[in-house]
């Protein structure tokens, strides 16, 4: 059984909170395989995983936690971006208005991920201390930066791939409101997560939309927007969400148990 849970916002959609309650009740592992935070505006969340030498975020880290046994944060997120605020017109190498890319963790090498390094800007001195950036590549432009991405982070995502298909159940979550994380996954559900309520596609019909949406198979790209692709589908089911006290988020079951019901429609989806 494979589960997607994708984002109908590009932020707070409660992408996490929704996968971590699912995580518990299906007892399946949990997935990210992009993610990213910023050094300005998750300070602590940088803080807690560089002290350590690493880098990840709060979001691979809860799905860690949730998953069955003893699950690192790198083991289920092959790409990890720290991005800084760029104050003025500059938009850098990834054309990115308001922040840089400052560092890639890829993969999870010995437990810890190659680093890439953007040349063009200022590493902030505590990442230079703490992590293993010394002879990491450095990128100064988005065509050595591509690629890069076609060997490097290609390479690592396809393996966290194979990874997701070998285990038995898996729950997969996006990033912001990207349709799907991975090429090449198809679920047997997908559940699409925004303030308030949960909508539900089959995954077979929702992976030829992704499909469509970027133009077809030998075109795809990883950013189709949710709203593009579930436009073309029709939703198998939707349910309302309530609202949650940071308290409850924090517990995977009481998530679990606060959000059955969209759990049981889901699963009654993929079993469809």
């Amino acid at each position: 059984m494979k589960l997607l849970v994708a984002g109908g916002d590009r932020v707070d959609a409660g992408k996490t909170t929704f996968s971590v309650g699912l995580l518990s009740h299906t007892g399946a592992r949990g997935f990210k395989p992009r993610a990213g935070n910023n050094y300005w505006f998750d300070h602590d969340d940088y803080q807690r995983a560089t002290e350590q030498g690493r880098l990840y975020g709060k979001d691979a880290r809860r799905l860690a936690a949730a998953s069955p046994g003893d699950v690192s944060p790198e083991a289920i997120n092959a790409i990890h971006r720290l991005w800084h605020p760029s104050p003025g017109p500059s938009k850098g190498i990834l054309g990115q208005s308001a922040r840089q890319f400052v560092v890639d963790r890829v993969g999870d090498d010995e437990g810890v991920g190659e680093f890439v390094v953007n040349g063009t800007v200022d590493v902030p001195d505590s990442a230079t201390e703490r992590l293993p950036l010394d002879g990491a590549p450095r990128v100064t432009s988005l065509p050595d930066f591509n690629d890069l991405m076609g060997v490097m982070h290609a390479d690592a995502l396809a393996e966290l791939r194979e990874e997701i298909l070998a285990t038995d159940r898996a729950v997969v979550e996006s990033y912001g409101d990207i349709a799907r994380p991975l090429d090449g996954f198809k679920p047997d559900a997908v559940a699409v997560v925004e303030p308030g309520r949960a909508r539900f596609y089959d995954g077979r019909r929702y992976a030829k939309a992704c499909q469509i949406a970027s133009g077809g198979p030998e075109e795809g790209q990883l950013e189709e927007r949710v709203a593009n692709v579930v436009d073309l589908i029709d939703r198998a089911g939707a349910v309302r969400l309530p609202a949650l006290d940071s308290e409850t988020r924090k517990d995977p079951q009481a998530v679990a148990d606060a959000y059955d019901h969209a759990y049981d429609a889901l699963l009654a989806t993929a079993f469809d």
